[in-house]
Formats: structure tokens, C-alpha cells, sequence
């Protein structure tokens, strides 16, 4: 079972976000945020939308087990890395460009 908290953790981590900018980014308060993890409550499905939203990625990506068996090199980690600090109009854009590639 996945542990609802840690994949927001690591997610979070992987944008390089505080608690704060995942607040801001999702649109949800930075106590209600804080409130799960010292709680260790789940959050409900609209505010794991709100965050999966913040995060670029759907629920059925939030919950994938398949993320478990990819093996990254340091050099596409730091790629994601960066490309998780671009707006989302800038993703896009950087898809287009990988594209055409």
C-alpha cells in the first residue's frame, strides 16, 4: 500500500518545494498541509487533486506502484529536477522541444 504521505513528501521534494510552495502552488493552506503530517492523516481526494495539479501529474500517477521500478541516471534526475521548477506553460513548451528532437 502506498503511504500517501511520503509520495506527497517525495513529489514535494523532487520540485524542490517546502510545504509553503506546495500550499501556494496547490492552492490549499500551508496548515492544512502541515495539519496531515502531524495528524498522519490522509488527505481527502479533492485536496490530493489540488496537489497532484500542483505537481503536474494525475491521481492514477500519484498512486502508480510502476514509478517503483524506474532506475533514473543523476543526469536525468537533475533534468526533472528542472523541469519541475518551469512554469506550466514552459513544460509544455520543453515537450515540444524534446519532441522535435
Amino acid at each position: 500500500m502506498i503511504d500517501v504521505l511520503e509520495r506527497i513528501t517525495y513529489y514535494r521534494t523532487l520540485k524542490n518545494w517546502t510545504e509553503y510552495q506546495l500550499a501556494e502552488e496547490s492552492g490549499l493552506t500551508q496548515s492544512t498541509i502541515s495539519s496531515w503530517y502531524r495528524k498522519n492523516t490522509i488527505p481527502s481526494i479533492p485536496s490530493l487533486e489540488k496537489i497532484c495539479s500542483a505537481f503536474g501529474i494525475t491521481l492514477s500517477q500519484f498512486f502508480s506502484t510502476e514509478m517503483d521500478n524506474i532506475t533514473l541516471t543523476t543526469q536525468q534526475k537533475e533534468l526533472l529536477k528542472e523541469a519541475g521548477r518551469l512554469t506550466v506553460s514552459q513544460q509544455a513548451a520543453l515537450v515540444e522541444f524534446f519532441k522535435s528532437l
